[in-house]
This record gives structure tokens, C-alpha cells and sequence, in this order.
């Protein structure tokens, strides 16, 4: 399993960038510190550990953030998806760190930063569906029924590729894979790193995982709109740590083998 992880672990894509300009938002971030909305459900992005703390990939690097920028200390906002926009534009945290994907539509409301990830939709199918569906494509039939995530990508993903199909929505990641799980639906539409971890965690000898990802879909992270010189700094940050060993050592990490799981069940 920890190979296959490999296979589908996203690449990080940075863009170079110059010095950074510190001010504003900066200058309240290293005297106040960094607060980061995340929703600690997405596995190996954020989630939370056996002791209640915040861990992922997500998590780490914003430590890392939060140490080039100067920041007095570090505050994960645990925060549900449904409100995670809302709570940035409240001024109840600094930037978004959540495995956010870049849309058009987010755009219009908040700044991403430069992609970091790259990711797409994959299928956690039922076990006994496996004689029919080979593809995402083969449950674009109402004989199926299909789930995702309420307010996601993968909500947009499975009614814009699957219109056929009967839709549902949770507000979890974990009820919906456990819906498939149960039998209660066909098929969980979502994103692949989560999927496949979801079903080492979860459905290993009970679902299918239809592993090639169907959308191609760019990870940022988000901040309120009107502030260059925050946006620049994250940016510059990214650009950094392109080639920082540690980056490449939390990749690693979470993406690239199961190691962490321990830690979550």
C-alpha cells in the first residue's frame, strides 16, 4: 500500500519568487501570530490524532510558515468546511491551510497562493459493483447511487461528470465513505490522496478503489483579498521550499507512506 502511495502522492508546484516585503497583515502576524482556519478531517492534509491534536502535511508546513515569517506562535483553528471562507473574511484567522482547491468561483470571494498540489477525483466504489463499473464513467446510470462531500469539489465533480446517477451529500468525508462502506450507497467521489488513505483506514477488503483520478484540480492556500504584500510572502515562502529538504522529508511523510495512520485510528 505504501508503494501505491507514491504512484498518486501530488506534486508540489512552486513559482519562483523575490525577496519578501514584509507589512500589514505581516507585521500583526509577528506580534500576534499566525491563525490558520483548517477542517481536521482531511486525511493526510489535516486530521486529528488520538491526543486531539492537529496533525498533516498541512499542519507541518504552516509551522514552517509560521517560523519564516516571524510569527509569535502558531494557532490551527479547527473549522467546519461549510464556514471556512466566511471565518477567513471574519477576520478569525489569517489564511486558509486546508487542502483548498483553487476555483474560479473561491476566487471571486479570496486570494490563493500559487498552487502547491495537484490532485483529482477518484471513485471508493462498493465491493460487489466490481463485474460492472471498471471506470468513474460506468456509474453515469440511475441504477447507481453516488456520494461526496457536501460543499466540495468532489460534490461538483460527481453532478457535473455523473448527471445520471442519484446524488447524495455528507457532511463528512468519513460518512460518506462509510455509506459505501455499509452499503447504503454505490460509489464516494472524492479526492485521491483522501480516498486512497480512507481505504487502507477503512475499506481495504470491502470497497474498490477506482485510483485513476478523472479531474485535474490545483491545491492553494487561501487569504482575504487586498493584501499583496501577505499574498508575495506565502508565495516566497512556496518558493523557498521548493528546495528545502525538509519539504521534500514531509512529502514523505504523509504522502508516501501510511506510517502516520497509527497515530489516527
Amino acid at each position: 500500500m505504501k508503494n501505491r502511495l507514491v504512484a498518486l502522492a501530488v506534486v508540489a508546484a512552486f513559482s519562483l519568487g523575490g525577496p519578501a516585503a514584509w507589512a500589514g497583515k505581516l507585521d500583526q502576524i509577528k506580534k500576534d501570530g499566525l491563525r490558520v482556519c483548517t477542517e481536521p478531517a482531511y486525511m493526510p492534509f489535516e486530521m486529528t490524532d488520538k491526543r486531539g491534536k492537529i496533525i498533516g502535511f498541512d499542519p507541518d508546513l504552516a509551522a514552517l510558515m509560521a517560523k519564516e515569517l516571524g510569527a509569535a506562535k502558531l494557532d490551527l483553528v479547527s473549522t467546519a468546511w461549510d464556514g471556512i471562507i466566511p471565518a477567513l473574511l471574519t477576520n478569525k484567522c489569517d489564511i486558509i491551510m486546508s487542502g483548498m482547491t483553487i476555483t474560479d468561483e473561491r476566487k471571486e470571494k479570496i486570494d490563493f497562493s500559487n498552487p502547491y498540489m495537484l490532485i483529482g477525483q477518484t471513485v471508493l466504489l462498493r465491493k460487489e459493483l466490481g463485474n460492472k463499473v471498471k471506470s468513474y464513467s460506468d456509474l453515469n446510470s440511475p441504477d447507481y447511487k453516488i456520494a461526496s462531500k457536501l460543499g466540495t469539489t468532489g460534490e461538483i465533480a460527481a453532478k457535473k461528470h455523473l448527471p445520471k446517477a442519484k446524488y447524495f451529500s455528507y457532511e463528512t468525508e468519513a460518512e460518506g465513505v462509510m455509506e459505501v462502506v455499509n452499503g447504503k450507497v454505490d460509489a464516494f467521489v472524492y479526492d485521491a490522496p483522501y480516498n486512497l488513505v480512507a481505504n487502507v483506514q477503512r475499506g481495504e477488503g470491502k470497497l474498490i478503489f477506482l485510483d485513476q483520478p478523472f479531474t485535474e484540480e490545483p491545491i492553494g492556500w487561501a487569504i482575504a483579498k487586498g493584501d499583496p504584500d501577505f499574498l508575495k510572502a506565502i508565495n516566497d515562502f512556496l518558493a523557498k521550499i521548493k528546495q528545502d529538504t525538509t519539504h521534500q522529508k514531509l512529502l514523505h511523510k504523509w504522502f508516501k507512506n501510511t506510517d502516520w495512520l497509527k497515530d489516527v485510528q
